[in-house]
C-alpha cells in the first residue's frame, strides 16, 4: 500500500530562509528543543513527521522524499520520514543518526529550532552538543523495549546540561496495539529514575511517529489518554528562564584599527550595559566608564545579553582577549580549583594529573584533572570508582587551572559555568565540563610573597637554576649520564641535585604504581619538586623514563622553556634489553610486568630534544661533553 501524501495548503506559510527565520525570532516566541533517546527509537522519524504535518516542505522536497524512501527507506512502500533529517550518506546506509541535524519550522504561536541527536552510545558527544542550547528535550522510548541504558544516559545528560522540561515520548505504540498498561508502566519507571534529576516538568505522551498518533491531532486509538498532543504541548509550554540581573561581557578581540580608536569586541553574556556605566575587569580589578557602544549598524545607548558589541572606555586600561568585564557594583568571582561534571568525548583515555588546555568562554589556560571522584552508573545513577576516563564516561572530577579563570556554577550561568578540555598537541576536544562549585581551598590558599627571590639565590650560587630532563627507555643509561654530568658540574663548583626515578619512587612517590594514570601522577609530582629546586638556583637533573610527550611538554611549560633542557638518551631497545640489570625486560617478556615501557606500554620519542645522546656508541664522558660545555658556558652571570 502506497502512503498518500497530504496536499500542500496553498495558504499555509511556506518555508523561509534561515536568515529570515533568525531575524524574526524576537517577534515570535522561539523554542529550541532536541530529540534524544536510544538508537532506533524513532527520533528522526518524529521530526520528519512534524515537518510534514506542519506543511513545512516544498513540493520538490516531497518528491525527493518519495524517491529516497524507495531507495533508502525502511518502511516498505510507506514514506520514511527519517530521511528528511538523516542527510549523511552513512546515516542513510546504516539507518541511524550520526551527526546533529538542525531543522526549523513555525506555527501561529511559535518558531522552533529542533536538533535531532544520535542515539548510539559512541555518538554521545554529538548528543551533548545538540542539547547545550536547548530549552526542552523530547526523550523517545520504544514502547516495546522500555527504558534502556542509553535512554537513561541521555536523561542524565539532559539534566546536567540544565534542561528543565522533558517530554517522554513513548513511541511505536502501534507495535504493541496501543496498550495503556505498557505506557503507564514506562511512565512510572521513568518518573522513578528521574526523581533525583530535578526536572521542572515531565510530560508523557503515547504516540506513533510513523502513523501520526498524538503528534498533531489526538489519536482515536488512544482514547484512554487525556493529555495534550505533542504539537499542542510544544506550542503552549512555558520554558522561560530567569533573566540575569548582573552584567558579564567576554572580550574576544581588542579592536584597534588605528591610534585614534581602541575598543573591546565581544558578546554580552548576561545582563545589560549602557553608556556611562562603570565597569570592572575581573582579572586585574581595573575600572573605567563606558564611553561608547559600537556595532556594525551604528552606536547603541544600551546592549543586552546576546548582543555583539564593541565597548569603548573613557580611558585606557590593560584589557586582553579572554578578559571578562562586569559592572563595578556586581563583580564576578575567579577560581583556580573547582569540582565539575565531565563528559569524556574522546577515545584517548583521560588521566588524572595529565595537563590539558581548558577553554571557558574566551578564556584559555593550562589545566589538569586533579582527581576523578567517581563515574556515574547510568542504570542506577550510583557512584562508581574510576582510575581514568574512557569514551562517553560521565564523571565528577576536581580540576585545577594554572591561571585563575572567571567562573560561576553551571546552574547559575551556562556561559561562565561550562568549559571544554583540549589536547595540547593535537588540539582535539577531549571533554566538556559543567562547574558544580569552587573548592574552598582555592579561596583559602594564596600566594605568599617572599623577600628572597630566585635571582637572589642564583646570584649567590653563581649560576642560573636549570632542569636537565633525561628521558629514554629503562636501561638506556639515563641515570649513568645524569650521575656523570653531576660529578663534572660539581668539579666546576656548580650546585646540583639528581631526581632519579627509582629513588623518588622509594619516598615521595612510594604510593604509585605503573599504570598510565600513575605514571602521569609520578611525573607531575617530580615536575613540581624540580620546579622548586630550580627556583632555589640549583641545576636539577631528572633521570626518568617519562614516556609520554604530553607530560614532558607540561614539564617544560611549568618549569619554563628557558630553564628546561630535554635530553633524549637514544639507546635501541635491544641494547637496553641486553643490559637488563634489574631483569625487568625478561619479566615483561614473560608477562609479569604488563606495563613495562617499550614492551607493554609505549614510549613516545621526543620530536625535537635539545640534545640526543647515545651510550651505545660512546663513553659516558664523550656523551655528556656537549651538554657540559653548554651548561658551563650558558648559565653563568
Amino acid at each position: 500500500m502506497v502512503h498518500k501524501l497530504k496536499p500542500i495548503d496553498a495558504h499555509a506559510q511556506v518555508p523561509v530562509s534561515m536568515e529570515q527565520f533568525l531575524s524574526e525570532q524576537q517577534k515570535v516566541d522561539l523554542l529550541r528543543f532536541i530529540t534524544c533517546g536510544s538508537v532506533d527509537d524513532g527520533k528522526s522519524t518524529l521530526i520528519g513527521r512534524l515537518l510534514w504535518e506542519a506543511k513545512h516542505l516544498f513540493d520538490d522536497q516531497l518528491t525527493s522524499l518519495q524517491a529516497d524512501s524507495r531507495r533508502f527507506g525502511t518502511q516498505g512502500d510507506d514514506i520514511d520520514f527519517a530521511l528528511l533529517v538523516d542527510g549523511l550518506a552513512a546515516e542513510r546506509e546504516q539507518g541511524i543518526t550520526i551527526d546533529v541535524a538542525y531543522r526549523y519550522f513555525t506555527t501561529a504561536r511559535r518558531r522552533f529550532i529542533v536538533a535531532d541527536t544520535p542515539g548510539h552510545e559512541q555518538y554521545t558527544r554529538n548528543m551533548a552538543t545538540g542539547a547545550s542550547t536547548a530549552d526542552l528535550a523530547i526523550l523517545l522510548v520504544d514502547a516495546g523495549q522500555g527504558l534502556l541504558t542509553q535512554t537513561r544516559r541521555h536523561a542524565y545528560l539532559v539534566s546536567l546540561l540544565g534542561i528543565k522540561h522533558v517530554v517522554l515520548a513513548v513511541n511505536k505504540m502501534d507495535r504493541i496495539d496501543y496498550q495503556p498498561e505498557v505506557f503507564r508502566s514506562i511512565e512510572a519507571d521513568f518518573a522513578a529514575f528521574a526523581k533525583p534529576l530535578g526536572f521542572a516538568s515531565i510530560h508523557a505522551i503515547p504516540m506513533s511517529a510513523l502513523k501520526g498518533d498524538n503528534i498533531i491531532e489526538r489519536s482515536v486509538r488512544t482514547t484512554w489518554y487525556n493529555g495534550p498532543t505533542l504539537m499542542g504541548l510544544l506550542d503552549s509550554i512555558d520554558v522561560a528562564k530567569a533573566v540575569s540581573q548582573r552584567f558579564a561581557f567576554s572580550v574576544q578581540y581588542v579592536n584597534r584599527p588605528d591610534s585614534s580608536f581602541r575598543g573591546y569586541s565581544g558578546t554580552v553574556l548576561e545582563g545589560r550595559i549602557k553608556v556611562g556605566d562603570d565597569i570592572r575587569v575581573t582579572g586585574s580589578g581595573q575600572t573605567a566608564r563606558v564611553a561608547q557602544l559600537v556595532t556594525m549598524d551604528g552606536p547603541l545607548h544600551e546592549a543586552a545579553a546576546g548582543d555583539a558589541v564593541t565597548i569603548c572606555l573613557d580611558h585606557e586600561i590593560a584589557v586582553s582577549r579572554g578578559d571578562v568585564m562586569a559592572l563595578s557594583s556586581t563583580p564576578l568571582e575567579m577560581t583556580d580549583q573547582f569540582e565539575a561534571d565531565i563528559v569524556w568525548m574522546h577515545a584517548e583515555e583521560g588521566l588524572s594529573g595529565r595537563s590539558y588546555e581548558l577553554k571557558l568562554n574566551a578564556q584559555w589556560t593550562a589545566a589538569a584533572i586533579t582527581s576523578i571522584k567517581y563515574k556515574v552508573d547510568m542504570d542506577s545513577l550510583s557512584q562508581v570508582p574510576a582510575p581514568s576516563l574512557t569514551l562517553n564516561d560521565i564523571a565528577v572530577c576536581t580540576v585545577a587551572t594554572v591561571m585563575p579563570v572567571v567562573y560561576d556554577t553551571y546552574k547559575n550561568s551556562q556561559e561562565l559555568g561550562s568549559f571544554i578540555l583540549v589536547d595540547r598537541l593535537s588540539q582535539a576536544t577531549l571533554a566538556a565540563g559543567m562547574i558544580r562549585h569552587t573548592l574552598r581551598r582555592a579561596q583559602n590558599v594564596h600566594h605568599q610573597p617572599l623577600s628572597i627571590a630566585r635571582a637572589d639565590r642564583e646570584r649567590l650560587n653563581g649560576h642560573c637554576g636549570q632542569v636537565v630532563w633525561f628521558t629514554g627507555l629503562s636501561g638506556s643509561g639515563k641515570s649513568t649520564l645524569a650521575n656523570a654530568l653531576e660529578v663534572a658540574l660539581h668539579q666546576h663548583g656548580r650546585r646540583t641535585y639528581i631526581l632519579d626515578g627509582d629513588n623518588v619512587r622509594q619516598g615521595l612517590n612510594k604510593d604509585l604504581g605503573f599504570t598510565d594514570a600513575d605514571r602521569v601522577e609520578n611525573l607531575r609530582r617530580i615536575v613540581e619538586v624540580a620546579k622548586l629546586m630550580a627556583d632555589a638556583g640549583l641545576i636539577v637533573m631528572t633521570a626518568l623514563i617519562s614516556p609520554f610527550l604530553r607530560e614532558r611538554e607540561m614539564a617544560k611549560e611549568l618549569i619554563g622553556a628557558e630553564r628546561f633542557i630535554e635530553v633524549y638518551v637514544s639507546t635501541p631497545l635491544e641494547v637496553c634489553e641486553s643490559r637488563d640489570v634489574k631483569g625487568l625486560y625478561r619479566r615483561a617478556r614473560e608477562g609479569e610486568l604488563p606495563n613495562m615501557t617499550g614492551i607493554g606500554s609505549p614510549y613516545e620519542v621526543p620530536p625535537a630534544p635539545a640534545f640526543t645522546l647515545s651510550t651505545g656508541e660512546m663513553t659516558k664522558e664523550e656523551a655528556i661533553a656537549p651538554l657540559l660545555e653548554y651548561l658551563l658556558n650558558g648559565l653563568g652571570f
